[in-house]
């Protein structure tokens, strides 16, 4: 590893760090809950309701892991094949 990306590696960490450090006893809770609990004290009435929610949370994240995976495979593909065609027209 080289000086340059040594120091880019010290940065993100001391970025990661920093909060940590700086604000210790802050619950770092995702803004999602936050928002939800937002809307709800306002009165707001949900236009429709879904189709299907999943029995579990469990599941619900698999849903959402799986969604994250498929798109990591498909940009991963199309990042490869311009690579592949870049690295062929080289040549």
């Amino acid at each position: 590893m080289n000086q340059k990306h040594l120091i880019l590696v010290i940065i993100m960490v001391a970025l990661f760090v920093a909060p940590l450090i700086l604000s210790p006893a802050s619950d770092f809770e995702g803004a999602d809950g936050a928002a939800e609990q937002a809307i709800s004290d306002t009165g707001y009435t949900p236009w429709f309701t879904p189709i299907w929610e999943p029995p579990s949370g469990e599941i619900e994240s698999l849903l959402f892991a799986l969604q994250a995976a498929i798109g990591a495979i498909v940009i991963g593909y199309f990042v490869g094949y311009e690579k592949g065609k870049r690295a062929k027209k080289k040549e």
